[in-house]
């Protein structure tokens, strides 16, 4: 079967298909980790923006969203997920789009910046994959670029799992609260690279003071 590439163009919308499944990808996180969570009522109940966190796990969008009850994600995830149909049908219809790692994919970031323009949540890992040993790792520059398009506020999210991802291991979810676009430093419509470094240790360092709080009691 010929795999359907991702239409870029189309205008930004909400999927039914991510409520109905919803109670699957609970049963699916309830079956994989003890996950507690910290902070939800720092989610606005309208309007767009970033939510960025530190990556440790294939399921984090699914993760995060759970602890999400009246808002849906949206998500960028590798290219090559795309390029097997299942695994394509399955990421689209929960709000995923792809992006090409390690490239300038124009098309993507134009994308995303859409969807917090829309009153939309955008999902991004600005470590741009997973990390190998739990912690934090560097970030790119892509979370902080996409809230400077798009004129919106970023909110940090820490996942912390001292246990290796382990089956059944305790995990902790905390949400921080909103970056107000206003404080992250842009002096202008096309940000400076200085502005966009300095905007992106400012996101990253607050998802870095959550995830050292470690797990809830």
């Amino acid at each position: 079967m010929s795999i359907k590439k991702f239409n870029f163009k189309k205008e930004v919308t909400e999927k039914k298909t991510y409520e109905r499944i919803r109670p699957i990808g609970k049963f699916v996180n309830k079956c994989n980790f003890k996950i507690n969570y910290v902070g939800a009522e720092n989610i606005p109940d309208e309007g767009g923006f970033v939510l960025a966190a530190n990556h440790i796990h294939l399921l984090d969008p699914l993760i995060i969203g759970e602890g999400i009850e009246n808002r849906q994600l949206h998500f960028m995830a590798k290219k090559e997920l795309w390029n097997h149909f299942i695994t394509a049908w399955a990421f689209t219809t929960v709000n995923g789009f792809p992006i090409a790692r390690g490239a300038a994919d124009t098309d993507s970031f134009k994308y995303a910046m859409q969807i917090p323009k829309k009153g939309y949540i955008l999902a991004i890992f600005p470590e741009g994959t997973r990390s190998k040993d739990g912690k934090p790792g560097k970030p790119k520059r892509g979370a902080a670029r996409i809230a400077a398009g798009a004129k919106c506020g970023v909110l940090p999210v820490s996942l912390y799992n001292d246990e290796g991802c382990k089956k059944h291991s305790k995990l902790t979810v905390r949400y921080g609260k909103m970056i107000p676009y206003e404080e992250l430093g842009f002096s202008g419509d096309k940000p400076t690279r200085e502005e966009e470094i300095a905007a992106t240790d400012k996101i990253f360092a607050a998802i870095t003071a959550l995830w050292e709080e470690g797990h809830c009691e």
